[in-house]
C-alpha cells in the first residue's frame, strides 16, 4: 500500500510543505531514502526501524522506498522520522487505516514533526516556530510537534498544535482519539536586562555613557577607542541594560532565529530579551554571517534585534570584517551554498571597541606610547573607510584615575538612562508610524529629507565639519540620524545647532583612517 503523510522542512527561516510518500512491496528487502536526503535523514531508516519494533509493532523484512517530496530541495536533520515511521504503519495496515484498510482521510488533516530515539520516544527538534508560523500562514490546521517543544510553541496561535511523547501516542492520534490541542498563551517579556552591568558602577566616562545613551535612543552603532583597562567592555556590557524593551513581534522574531539553530531555553521557550553576542577575534567568516553546508545562521544574525559586540576590532581578520557592511546596511544577511541560497534577519546595533594604537597607550596622560607612527598608521588602517562610514558614532574613553575609582558619589542608573532612551523611541514610533522604520538609524533618504531639517546654524556647522574631515555622503547622514536622536532625547522637535555639533564630535575617527 502506498501511504502519503504530510511533514514540514525549513529553507533559512522559511518553512515548506513536505510530502512522506511510503511505498512498501515484495522483493529484496531494503529500506531506501529518496528526495535529496542529507545524512541526519539517510540514518532515520535505523532509527524508525528500531523505534516501530520497540513500539511494540512489526517490521517485516521488504522492500521500502521512502520519497520526501518535492524531490528537487534539499531535506536535512531528523525531524522527518515521525511522519516516515506513521507511513510505514498505514502501508503495513497497522495504523492509520479504516475497515476498508484504505487510510483514514483524517491522516491528512496532520503535518507530523519529530525524532524518533530508538525507544520510540518522540524527541525535541529544532526549528518549531518558525516551521509553525510558516505552516499556519500556509492553511494548515492541524499539527503534531514533540511534547518537549511544547514551551516554544504555545506562543502561536491560529493552529491547533497537538504534542505526543511516543509514537504510540501519534498513532492513536490518527487511529481517532480525541485530543486536545496545547493551550497557547500571550508572550511575556523579561524588562530586565540578560545579565550584563549597570551604568551605576561605571566610575566617570561621563562622555562614553552619553554616547551610549544616544546609540541606545536611536538605534545607532558606536565605536570606542581608549587605552586598554579604561572600562571599553563594561561599557558595552551596559548596554543591554538601556536599550527599550523587546516588542512581541521582535520577540517571536528573534526566536525563530535562536529556534532553527537550537539555541532556544527550553523552559521558556522564546527569546524576552535583547540579545547581546560576542564573538571571538579569531571568529571566521562563516560563524560571523552564517553558513556551512546547512546554511545556518552565524552570530550576526543571533544578535538581531540586539547588540553584537566586536572587542578589539582591529584584530579581528579585515575579510571578516568587510562582510559587516552589507548587513549593517539592508537589515539581512544573504548566505549562498551550492545546494541553496538564503536570506537571514541582521537588524542589529554594532558596538566595538579598540586601542588606539598596538600598544594601547597612544595619547595616554599616563603611559609612555612605544609605537612608531607606521606602526598607528598600519593598525588604524585595519578598519577600513567604509566600514568606519557605517559606524554613527566615535567616542575616546578616557583613562580613569583613582578619584573617580573611590569617589562614592552616586551616578545615574540604567534604569533612569533607559527611561529616557523609552521617551526618545516613543518619539520615533510614532513618527515612523504606518513604516517599517522603528529607529533614527534606520530611516530612509526620504524621511532624513522630511525630519532632519537644519537651521542656518546647523548647516554651517556640518559644512565646516564636512570640509574639514573630508567625510562621505554616508557620514553626512549618519551625522543627521544622530543629531535627530539628539534632539528627541532633549524632547524637541526641531534640531538645533548644538544637537549637530554634539553630533559632528562623534566623528573624528573619519580623517584618520582615511
Amino acid at each position: 500500500m502506498l501511504a502519503k503523510v504530510n511533514s514540514y522542512a525549513l529553507n533559512g527561516l522559511n518553512g515548506y510543505g513536505v510530502t512522506v510518500e511510503v511505498d512498501i512491496h515484495m522483493g529484496v528487502p531494503s529500506f531506501e531514502v529518496v528526495g535529496l536526503p542529507d545524512t541526519a535523514v539517510k540514518e532515520s531508516r535505523e532509527r524508525v526501524r528500531s523505534a516501530i519494533k520497540n513500539s511494540g509493532y512489526d517490521f517485516s523484512p521488504r522492500k521500502i522506498t521512502v520519497n520526501l517530496a518535492p524531490a528537487y530541495a534539499k531535506k536535512e536533520g531528523p525531524i522527518f522520522d515521525l511522519a516516515i515511521a506513521l507511513g510505514l504503519l498505514i502501508s503495513t495496515e497497522q495504523a492509520g487505516v479504516d475497515d476498508k484498510k484504505t487510510p483514514n482521510s483524517s491522516v491528512r488533516d496532520y503535518v507530523f514533526l519529530g525524532e524518533l530515539s530508538l525507544s520510540g520516544a518522540v524527541t525535541r527538534i529544532n526549528g518549531v516556530m518558525p516551521m509553525l508560523i510558516a505552516a499556519r500562514e500556509h492553511g494548515v490546521k492541524k499539527i503534531v510537534i514533540p511534547k518537549a517543544n511544547i514551551n516554544e510553541a504555545k506562543y502561536i496561535r491560529g493552529i491547533d498544535i497537538f504534542a505526543v511523547e511516543t509514537l504510540r501516542d501519534a498513532v492513536a492520534l490518527i487511529d481517532g482519539e480525541t485530543r486536545t490541542p496545547i493551550e497557547t498563551c500571550d508572550v511575556v517579556l523579561d524588562s530586565r536586562p540578560c545579565g550584563g552591568e549597570d551604568l551605576k558602577y561605571v566610575k566617570g566616562q561621563f562622555a562614553a555613557k552619553r554616547a551610549l545613551e544616544i546609540a541606545a535612543a536611536g538605534g545607532h552603532n558606536i565605536l570606542m577607542i581608549g587605552a586598554p583597562g579604561g572600562g571599553k567592555t563594561m561599557l558595552a556590557k551596559c548596554l543591554p541594560g538601556i536599550l527599550p524593551d523587546l516588542t512581541e513581534d521582535e520577540a517571536l522574531e528573534t526566536t525563530k532565529i535562536h529556534s532553527v539553530a537550537g539555541l532556544l531555553d527550553e523552559e521558556s521557550g522564546i527569546v524576552s530579551t535583547r540579545p547581546f553576542r560576542s564573538p571571538h577575534h579569531t571568529t571566521s567568516r562563516v560563524a560571523l554571517t552564517g553558513g556551512s553546508s546547512a546554511a545556518k545562521p552565524g552570530e550576526i544574525s543571533y544578535a538581531h534585534n540586539g547588540v553584537l559586540f566586536l572587542d578589539e576590532l582591529p584584530e579581528y581578520p579585515r575579510s571578516v570584517l568587510e562582510i559587516l557592511r552589507q548587513p549593517l546596511e539592508d537589515g539581512v544577511v544573504s548566505v549562498s551554498r551550492a545546494s541553496r541560497s538564503v536570506e537571514y534577519p541582521a537588524n542589529f546595533m554594532l558596538v566595538a571597541s579598540m586601542n588606539p594604537c598596538p600598544c594601547g597607550y597612544y595619547g595616554s596622560a599616563t603611559h609612555q606610547c612605544t609605537c612608531m607612527p607606521s606602526q598607528i598608521q598600519k593598525y588604524m588602517a585595519r578598519i577600513s573607510g567604509p566600514l568606519l562610514d557605517r559606524i554613527d558614532l566615535h567616542i575616546n574613553v578616557d583613562e580613569v584615575n583613582y578619584d573617580d575609582l573611590t569617589k562614592e558619589t552616586d551616578t545615574e542608573s540604567s534604569a533612569a538612562v533607559k527611561a529616557r532612551v523609552n521617551a526618545a523611541r516613543a518619539i520615533q514610533t510614532a513618527r515612523y508610524a504606518g513604516t517599517d522604520v522603528h529607529s533614527n538609524a534606520k530611516m530612509t533618504s526620504e524621511m532624513i529629507k522630511k525630519f532632519c531639517v537644519l537651521d542656518a546654524g546647523g548647516e554651517k556647522i556640518l559644512q565646516a565639519a564636512f570640509d574639514k574631515l573630508g567625510m562621505s555622503a554616508r557620514a553626512y547622514t549618519r551625522i543627521l540620524k544622530v543629531a535627530r536622536t539628539i534632539a528627541d532625547l532633549d524632547g524637541k522637535y526641531n534640531i538645533s545647532a548644538a544637537h549637530v555639533a554634539e553630533a559632528v564630535m562623534y566623528r573624528s575617527l573619519d580623517k584618520a583612517v582615511k
